[in-house]
């Protein structure tokens, strides 16, 4: 109940803090993130506090972890298919210590195949690679494969989860809480567009080999082709993926990594009211932010 209550406390404040601001606005996230207390399970529920399709943002030097730019970032919103962004990682970490590699084969339960879409048509009783599934959920988001990875690496959908959130801990995401893998509706995860700004950076960063299946285009499987949900991919200069998402709670989100000139962003967008008011929004953005990561002078809040 005490975590609860703290809990509760913390996201009211971060909501009465939310609004429109630049990199000098109040509502700015903590100069030093501390991962030292981590907890041994998900935080309690939280219904009432997530805000539904409000739109949050933040834009991050990916660099130097300095803030230029948020919005409502620390204010809690639905992740959907941004969740994916998570499993993705847990995949990468056991890609990068030689547990898993792209040729592995992944066993597919009828609990994953039954998920909805979207999904990629997975059936029960066979099996999917590594190298396959990152593909599905990086380009077209499958919700199915999501189940397939969960369930290979950690034996159910809810223990991966929870492995999913501890993670989150670790990595300084403080407001973050998954309770499945796929992003599929439920009032229980959550996160904030400053905890998906850490995420991305994590995730380009530290994962330089793995990452560039953001940046895939299209790729077939069972002989039909798919092709990435993220438009800006080959549209704006210097894009490099990250993931889209969306569910009616959330609105449409966006995380994008975008490299100019050496300069590097992490950019986060959260309840756009449709697809192209999301691209929109992300776009300028891009425009405004990134131009200005170098610029002498420019004042920001470390973020990582």
């Amino acid at each position: 109940m005490s975590r609860f209550i703290v809990l509760l406390v913390a996201a009211l404040l971060a909501g009465c803090m939310g609004g429109s601001t630049g990199s000098t606005g109040s509502d700015t996230p903590d100069a030093v993130v501390s991962t030292a207390a981590l907890p041994a399970a998900p935080l309690a529920p939280v219904e009432a506090e997530v805000a539904s399709r409000a739109y949050a943002a933040m834009v991050v030097d990916a660099r130097n972890g300095k803030v230029l730019h948020q919005n409502s970032a620390r204010s809690l919103r639905y992740p959907a298919s941004l969740t994916k962004m998570m499993t993705l990682y847990m995949v990468f970490e056991q890609l990068d210590a030689g547990r898993l590699r792209p040729t592995t084969q992944l066993s597919v339960s009828a609990n994953a195949a039954s998920r909805p879409p979207a999904k990629r048509g997975v059936r029960e009783g066979t099996t999917i690679s590594v190298d396959e599934a990152a593909r599905a959920m990086a380009v077209r988001s499958a919700n199915d494969v999501a189940v397939v990875i969960a369930e290979n690496l950690a034996g159910s959908e809810e223990a991966f989860a929870a492995r999913m959130t501890r993670k989150a801990r670790s990595l300084g995401m403080t407001q973050t809480q998954f309770v499945n893998a796929s992003g599929l509706p439920d009032p229980n995860q959550y996160t904030t567009a400053r905890d998906m700004a850490i995420l991305g950076e994590k995730l380009m960063e530290g994962f330089p080999r793995w990452s560039k299946y953001f940046q895939v285009r299209s790729f077939t499987y069972r002989g039909r082709k798919w092709t990435n949900t993220n438009k800006l991919l080959g549209k704006v200069q210097g894009v490099e993926g990250i993931k889209t998402g969306y569910i009616r709670a959330s609105g449409y989100n966006l995380v994008t990594s975008v490299k100019r000139d050496g300069r590097h962003i992490i950019a986060v967008v959260i309840g756009g009211r449709t697809g192209r008011d999301r691209n929109a929004k992300m776009e300028a953005l891009i425009e405004e932010y990134l131009p200005r990561a170098s610029r002498p002078g420019l004042l920001g809040v470390k973020l990582f």
